[in-house]
């Protein structure tokens, strides 16, 4: 299956009390509904108790995800809740990759990829972080090959209107 034959990718942007169980709340919610999510980073905000919660899922039904941005509203925890349109936000991730390789392919990647070198072992092997879009993450980690590649961490997206 490639990325084309999957439902498109929805970015739901909630503000949220920042207490127990909160996080809880809302994947139950998103469990009853049987959606799956994709991502789902959470992060203060300059206002105290108010959390910024950043939650991707793949659904091509507009209705379905406003039942539940709507399902989000209903919850006394939740401040506020919106769609954001992809083409008029910014959604960025972020990587740490592991990988094998020469000086040379160093040299590539870092020609081709604003990246960051974390760690150097000897023997060539490294670790780099990488940021923006998952494509240019994705084309990062195909660069170095499969084959090269020792371990991947990614942290979900976060997303903001422009």
């Amino acid at each position: 299956m490639s990325v084309n034959d999957l439902p498109k990718r929805r970015a739901i942007l909630a503000f949220v009390l920042n207490r127990s169980g909160v996080l809880n709340k809302i994947s139950m919610l998103i469990r009853r509904k049987m959606y799956n999510v994709e991502t789902l980073t959470v992060c203060a905000t300059q206002q105290p108790g108010i959390s910024r919660l950043t939650l991707t899922l793949r659904e091509d039904s507009d209705a379905k995800t406003l039942q539940i941005i709507k399902q989000l509203e209903k919850m006394t925890e939740v401040v506020s809740a919106k769609e954001l349109n992809i083409d008029q936000s910014f959604w960025r991730e972020v990587a740490i990759v592991k990988f094998e390789g020469e000086k040379e392919l160093l040299a590539d990647l870092d020609r081709r990829f604003v990246l960051e070198i974390l760690d150097r072992r000897e023997h060539g092997l490294y670790v780099a972080q990488i940021a923006g879009t998952s494509k240019r993450i994705d084309d990062f980690i195909a660069a170095i090959g499969k084959e090269k590649i020792v371990e991947v961490a990614r942290s979900g997206f976060t997303a903001m209107e422009m």
